[in-house]
């Protein structure tokens, strides 16, 4: 194990890059443990509040993910430096990506059913990064051969195909295929393929005027949901925890 852990990860130069990926992971599960402990109100944990203001742990993520990234990017692939600021800035886009879905609406939604994204995200960054440390090129190109790799044409070819698939993949709505076949091609192939979801930049443009298409894109979206809705929330809630229950408008009263 040692022996492999050094030929795959500290000589080829990606020890700073498994410290990042292994810190943030920890950071997001450690980060979501105490949370829920201040939730449960169990623990020594509580909610930093100075002066009645409410400290998300977003803004600590950003000063150590500007802190990390600075010094990451001066520091080189060996030494004690980048792996120091390679941790650093795991931390900090573990504290970051753990509260995505506030950044996004601009609003505490940390326990609502918005919150949720932020689970999303941080599975599919950490996916993202296990590929890139395991060597996966973008857009297909490791797939190539040597000889095709120093043929200009086979290779422009080849990234601009893969390109193109994730891009439609992106228009049609798929967002999770298309991020994933930047470095698994035929994942975007498949999201290119496939009916749009209905919403989507592509459904817009193109089944405007196509009824049919427009009834299959939401039938096959309503399936789909359907089917995966409940192992993808059982999954969100044991990582993430359960939303809480929306608030119920209060019973008018009859005069």
């Amino acid at each position: 194990m040692g022996h492999w852990f050094y030929r795959n990860i500290v000589e080829p130069g990606k020890l700073p890059m498994f410290l990042a990926l292994v810190s943030f992971v920890l950071t997001f599960l450690l980060t979501r443990v105490i949370t829920r402990l201040i939730r449960a109100g169990k623990g020594p944990f509580r909610n930093v509040n100075p002066g009645g203001l409410h400290i998300h742990h977003v803004v600590p993520g950003v000063v150590l993910t500007v802190i990390g990234g600075f010094g990451a990017a001066g520091s080189g692939q060996y030494g004690v430096a980048p792996a120091v600021c390679a941790v650093i800035f795991g931390i900090g886009v573990g504290l970051v990506l753990d509260e995505f879905a506030l950044i996004l609406h601009l609003d505490d939604v940390y326990w609502t059913e918005q919150g949720r994204q932020s689970v999303e995200v941080v599975v599919l960054a950490a996916a993202l990064a296990l590929l890139v440390l395991s060597g996966s090129s973008p857009l297909g190109v490791d797939g190539l051969s040597a000889d095709e790799r120093q043929n200009r044409a086979t290779l422009l070819l080849t990234v601009a195909a893969n390109f193109l698939f994730v891009l439609i993949a992106l228009v049609k709505g798929k967002a999770r295929l298309g991020l994933l076949g930047v470095f698994i091609p035929f994942v975007a192939l498949v999201g290119a393929v496939r009916l749009a979801r209905p919403g989507s930049l592509w459904a817009r443009r193109f089944y405007r005027n196509r009824p049919k298409a427009r009834a299959r894109s939401s039938l096959r979206a309503a399936r789909h949901d359907k089917r995966w809705e409940r192992p993808r929330r059982a999954f969100q809630d044991l990582i993430g925890g359960a939303p809480d229950e929306p608030a119920r408008p209060a019973d008018r009263e009859l005069p």
